[in-house]
This record gives C-alpha cells, sequence and structure tokens, in this order.
C-alpha cells in the first residue's frame, strides 16, 4: 500500500483548533490514531465515503471529519483541543468501507505529525 501523506500537526494553545490533513485518494476509508505519551496508540476518528463515522470517546462531540470535493483529501478539523491531547497522530486507512477504529484493519500509515497543546 501506497504510505500516507499527512499534515498540520503543530503547537496550540489551550481550547485552540488545530486541523490535520491526509492525503489518501486511493483509499475509502481513512482514520485517525494518536500515541500519547504514557498511553496506548488509541482511535480518534474514521470515516468512509459514505459517511460511516467512528469516534473515539475522547474526542466525540470536539473533532470532525470531512473530505475534499474529488475525495483526495481527508481533514481531521480538532477543536477545543485540551493539553491530554499532545501526541502524535496518525494517518491510517483501508480499501472498502470502515468498519472500526481497530488498527489491524488499517493497512497504509503515515509518518505521524505532532500534536502540542499548551496549558
Amino acid at each position: 500500500q501506497v504510505q500516507l501523506v499527512e499534515s498540520g500537526g503543530g503547537s496550540v494553545q489551550a481550547g485552540g483548533s488545530l486541523r490535520l490533513s491526509c492525503a489518501a485518494s486511493r483509499y475509502t476509508c481513512v482514520a485517525w490514531f494518536r500515541q500519547i505519551e504514557g498511553k496506548e496508540r488509541e482511535g480518534v476518528l474514521a470515516n468512509d465515503w459514505n459517511w460511516n463515522t467512528y469516534y473515539g470517546d475522547s474526542v466525540k462531540g470536539r473533532f470532525f471529519a470531512s473530505l475534499d470535493n474529488n475525495k483526495e483529501i481527508h481533514y481531521l478539523q480538532m477543536n477545543s483541543l485540551k493539553p491530554e491531547d499532545t501526541g502524535t497522530y496518525y494517518c491510517a486507512a483501508h480499501d472498502g468501507l470502515c468498519r472500526s477504529l481497530q488498527e489491524s484493519v488499517y493497512t497504509s500509515w503515515g509518518q505521524g505529525t505532532q500534536v502540542t497543546v499548551s496549558s
């Protein structure tokens, strides 16, 4: 599978927002995972072209997914960021519709982008 290209990480003050981008035009299901210091990697959000959507409990209501008109770029809009959101965020994808945030299902991954939320 093609290595995904992701961007948009950076530093932001608590309460602020960031938008991550993932170029994943070859895949119909795109998800976001994150690795927080001292925690296991967890699923953040997944959605597909049919808008099947899965949310991690810690981000539901704050993080949202969107897709550009040509279905080439997937976005993760992160609002109301908290210091505990700090970590490395990964874009992941697989063919077919989204079914879960189970890591083993995802066959292509980005390199990760760092998100730092200061308090």
